[in-house]
């Protein structure tokens, strides 16, 4: 019933960007071209089998061997035809496109003791839920280049499904009984010129698309679905990478539908990697949390962010920038316009006071410093706070722009701006923003940095 109501909130929603936000043209999806693959090999040709119940694990792990080893010339294209392939996890190797066919789902096993352990990322120094070592990711890649997930052959409009069958991972969350940090449902690690685009991802057991210490990614038309209650299923979270673009897809889920982060408190800011030059572009999505985020865990540093023409329903937050004490690192130059808002508890937070610390060793001088974050042309509709920009005293937030911000409430939860330890400018916004944001005009506007 979840999936059928959040398919129709696509349409709808779709609909309301291209009217009341325009629709912009622009792509960055060029960034990584897309490779023509003249080896092309079928799951079949290693005895997988689309039955739901034969698990295909063996058939995987051979058929990305025979890539890996044969090394054809530009690369080696698997096929997943119609029907559901059963497997555990598995890792990708370069130069190769898991491409599946419309009707073809790869779903994940739930015998979770057999499932595979992995070295915690040395930026967060520990699992992100649990101390020690982590789950590893359904499907899987460590330094990988050239590598497509089910790129769309508009000749055939072909795609399929990725099923993390999260469902027993969320209990054993609920029920404190996870001895080890839950699996990624796709983690991209020290990889590049990646392409992931037309497919379906569901029910991931902990973050869907997670590419960490990477460059040069592409991840567009896609759709991200989990149920509203299930917990910490963010959609995309590139993670201390950089030339990334997000684009053209509806993400619904129970956590950040896009989360820029770079390390966790003294782990991250030793491995000094920070997020920059990433690109998010006509999303359109749902969740109890935030629709564009920023951190928590900044502690490499995030730079050089553009998000434009995002359209959200049902939220918690509209756009969230989040850091703490003990995270240090930076948050700079951030451009986010073109947002639409509909049902949420706040249009814009932007804070110093959230998250958790890996362990007691974090530093609390490490103050993270955060300036240039220029926000144009919200529009929010029954939102219930306007917005909150709470600084650190030590270390407060500057070069905040807002300019043409509407966001209204309905009757009896209308309220105004709160602030702190901020300083900036303002123009054009409504309800009237904080003492803290001067009112600007003349030759100068906020409107003039995008």
């Amino acid at each position: 019933m979840w999936r059928f109501s959040v398919l129709i909130l696509l349409f709808s929603h779709l609909a309301v960007s291209s009217s009341s936000l325009g629709d912009s043209e622009a792509t960055c999806s060029g960034i990584v071209p897309l490779p023509n693959r003249n080896d092309r090999i079928s799951i079949t040709d290693f005895g997988g089998v689309g039955d739901g119940r034969t698990v295909n694990t063996k058939a995987f792990r051979e058929a990305i061997y025979r890539i890996q080893h044969l090394k054809r010339r530009g690369g080696t294209l698997l096929y997943i035809p119609p029907g559901v392939f059963l497997t555990e996890s598995f890792n990708l190797t370069s130069h190769m496109t898991l491409f599946l066919a419309k009707g073809a789902v790869l779903k994940a096993v739930q015998d979770i003791w057999n499932w595979p352990l992995i070295d915690p990322l040395p930026s967060y120094g520990r699992g992100r839920e649990l101390p020690g070592a982590r789950y590893m990711s359904f499907i899987h890649g460590d330094g990988i280049r050239d590598v497509v997930i089910t790129e769309l052959y508009i000749s055939t409009g072909e795609n399929g499904t990725i099923d993390g069958q999260g469902e027993v991972w969320w209990n054993m969350w609920r029920s404190r009984t996870l001895k080890f940090t839950r699996p990624n449902l796709i983690e991209l690690k020290n990889s590049k010129e990646i392409i992931i685009s037309n497919v379906v991802f569901q029910n991931s057991p902990f973050w869907n698309i997670h590419p960490v210490y990477c460059s040069d990614i592409v991840i567009h038309h896609v759709t991200i679905l989990a149920p509203q209650d299930s917990p910490n299923t963010d959609g995309i979270d590139p993670d201390s990478s950089s030339n990334v673009c997000i684009e053209d897809s509806y993400i619904s889920t129970g956590d950040d539908l896009v989360a820029i982060k770079s390390g966790w408190d003294e782990y991250g800011i030793a491995f000094g990697r920070p997020g920059s030059n990433i690109t998010i572009r006509r999303i359109t999505g749902s969740t109890p949390f935030a629709g564009i985020a920023i951190g928590s865990e900044t502690s490499g540093g995030i730079k050089n962010i553009v998000a434009e023409h995002i359209s959200l329903s049902n939220m918690g937050v509209g756009v969230n920038i989040k850091t703490n004490i003990g995270r240090g690192g930076y948050i700079k130059n951030i451009k986010i316009s073109n947002v639409y808002v509909e049902n949420a508890r706040y249009g814009i937070k932007i804070a110093g006071d959230t998250g958790d610390h890996p362990d007691a060793y974090y530093n609390p001088n490490a103050l993270p410093v955060v300036k240039g974050i220029h926000i144009n042309n919200v529009w929010g509709v029954n939102v219930r706070n306007a917005g909150s920009i709470q600084g650190l005293k030590d270390s407060p937030f500057t070069g905040i722009c807002l300019s043409e911000i509407n966001i209204h409430g309905s009757l009896n939860t209308y309220r105004t701006w709160k602030c702190s330890d901020v300083i900036g400018t303002s123009l054009k916004v409504s309800p009237w923003p904080c003492s803290e944001l001067r009112t600007t005009g003349g030759s100068y506007s906020c409107s003039s940095t995008f």
